[in-house]
Order: C-alpha cells, then structure tokens, then sequence
C-alpha cells in the first residue's frame, strides 16, 4: 500500500469516526506532511455542520477549567464535543505542553468527546497554525462542537474571531489594572464576556466596569456591527460549576441570533474567502522563493537588490512579471 493509499484510508476511517484516524491525520495536517491538500479536499464536503466556540483571555483566566466544564454541560444535552486546546510550545521538544489534556482526564474515556492539544509553534495570535484544518478535520468527523481555546498571551487572540462562531472572553477579577488596555480590543472580539473565579475580591466591581465599557462599545459601533446583540456579562466559578449552565444557554441564544439572521452564513462565507486569499498568498510565496533561488536572471535581481544597486520595488515588479504576476496585457 502506498502512502497515498493509506492516508485515503485514514480517511475514510476519520468520515465515519474514527478517533485513531483523526489524530493521525490532524498530526498529519500539523507537520504538514505530503498529501494534506489532499485530506481536506476529501474533507471538506462534510464540514459545515460543527458549531465552534472559542474561548480566549489572559493567562491564568482559568479558561481550561471552563472549556472542561462546558464540555461537560454540552454532553448533558448528548450533543458531541471536540476540542481544540493550543497550548505553549515546549522549548525542549516544540510540541505542547499538554496542560489542558492533563486538566480534562476526565473527559478521557468519553467517546463523546476529543481533545487534542496544539502548540503554538511561534505562530501569533494564540493559535496554532493549523487549527483552523484541525477545526475542519474535527467537523467532518461528526462532531457537533467544536471548543477552541487559546493560549493566552494577549491582544494577539483577537484572531480567534476569524475562526470561531461563538467567541467567549474570559476574564478575572485579579487582573485588574494589568488588563485596562486589553479589554478595549477583547471587546472587539467578544460575543460573551465571562467574568471567572467570581467568588473573589473584585468581580461585581469589574462587572459593572465592563457593562459600561460594552454600552460605549455599543453606541459608537452599532452601525457597522452585523448583527444586533449587546454582549452579555455573565459570572462563573469554573472550579465549582457555577455559572457554566448559563453560558451554555447563552451560547445558545448566540447562535439562534447568528443562524435566524443569516449572520452565521455570510460568517462562514467570509471565511472560506479568507481561507481562499490565505492559500493562494501561501502558494504565491513558495513560488517566490522557488524562483530566486532557482538561479539565472531572478538571481541576479536579488543580488542587485542586496547590493544596492537596485531599489525594492522595481526588483519586485520585475520579479512579478517574470512570474506574470502583473497586469494581464491587452490583446
């Protein structure tokens, strides 16, 4: 069997469930090994259907207990639940760190549920690079949810919006002033704003901080927001189970409000564009770099440019031509 024959097997186990056959794929996906192309080809008739949450804020929010609770409360209603955890990039082997898989043991023996860690791999916005096929991988597998949670590192998670339907931003009452500037760009990304760990000093006063920041919010953005909902507020302690019934139903009524308006759609189809731009940049990339270093006239070019003796930007629309890259010429 070739290895073309065995990753279409993979396959074909991944579309009818198959965990094995997931993980080696999304392993697959992450090293970006021969024939990925191909996988989500195969894939993508079948994507679609999985509804994604994702869940970011500062380090130390708790959001892994959180995301370990939801998953919990969302098996309760017998839906079925994958999840995303990114986690730090081990300086020692560049995998993860499996914080999160150690946190949520007890989902382990679940069939209902599947969990895999990504390390960031130096990749911004506290995602993993291919999270976004690992997310389609999961969706074609036939799970219902699909829980992305970031690593936490900041006003970088704001990507995480690209990705998911439902964005949840988790915050403490701790943190306080160290999250003053943050909060006013997590407000761009929050669907849901979750005030965890509320049993401590300072929740009701950063509660109230953030309702009033979301009315400012509201008022000076109504105009260009796609769809007409004011963020709630909500208040959990994860560690106890308190709260994570309501941000359930929350999630919920999100994404009525998404799918009754049409927003989820035009969402989704904003995405698969972006996703469309992404690839064809990728690939326009490859092409670049393959063409400079492939020697002869481009070469040269390079040269001149290093040397000085050729500004930037005529070499690269001299580059741009040779690759017809430029305007289509008239006929």
């Amino acid at each position: 069997m070739t290895v073309d024959d065995r990753v279409e097997a993979l396959v074909d186990r991944m579309l009818t469930g198959d965990r094995r056959a997931l993980a080696r794929l999304i392993t697959r996906v992450e090293n970006r090994a021969p024939g990925v192309p191909d996988v989500m080809r195969r894939a993508h008739p079948r994507t679609g259907r999985a509804y994604t949450v994702g869940i970011t804020g500062p380090p130390g929010a708790g959001k892994s207990t959180l995301v370990d609770r939801l998953t919990a409360a969302v098996r309760k209603t017998g839906a079925t639940v994958s999840v995303i955890a990114v986690d730090p990039t081990s300086p020692f082997t560049g995998g993860a760190v499996l914080g999160d898989r150690i946190r949520m043991q007890a989902h382990t023996l679940d069939p209902g549920v599947f969990i895999r860690s990504m390390a960031t791999r130096g990749s911004l916005g506290g995602l993993a690079r291919a999270t976004a096929e690992t997310q389609k991988l999961m969706d074609a597998a036939g799970f219902d949810w699909v829980i992305v949670e970031t690593v936490g590192v900041g006003q970088t998670e704001l990507d995480i919006v690209r990705l998911a339907d439902t964005t949840v931003v988790v915050l403490v009452p701790e943190s306080g002033d160290g999250i003053q500037t943050m909060k006013a760009g997590l407000l761009e990304a929050a669907d849901i704003l979750v005030v965890n760990k509320a049993d401590r000093e300072g929740a009701t006063r950063l509660v109230t901080e953030l309702k009033y920041m979301v009315h400012l919010h509201r008022d000076g953005q109504q105009a260009s927001r796609d769809l007409d909902w004011e963020v709630p507020i909500l208040t959990t302690e994860a560690v106890h189970d308190v709260g994570v019934a309501e941000l359930l139903e929350t999630i919920g009524r999100h994404r009525t409000a998404l799918e009754a308006s049409g927003v989820l759609e035009r969402r989704r189809q904003a995405r698969r564009a972006r996703e469309l731009r992404a690839l064809l940049l990728a690939e326009l990339r490859q092409e670049v770099d393959r063409t400079l270093a492939d020697g002869g006239a481009l070469e040269r070019v390079l040269a001149d440019v290093e040397a000085g003796r050729v500004d930037p930007y005529t070499a690269s629309r001299s580059i741009a031509d040779e690759l017809r890259l430029g305007r289509r010429s008239a006929p």
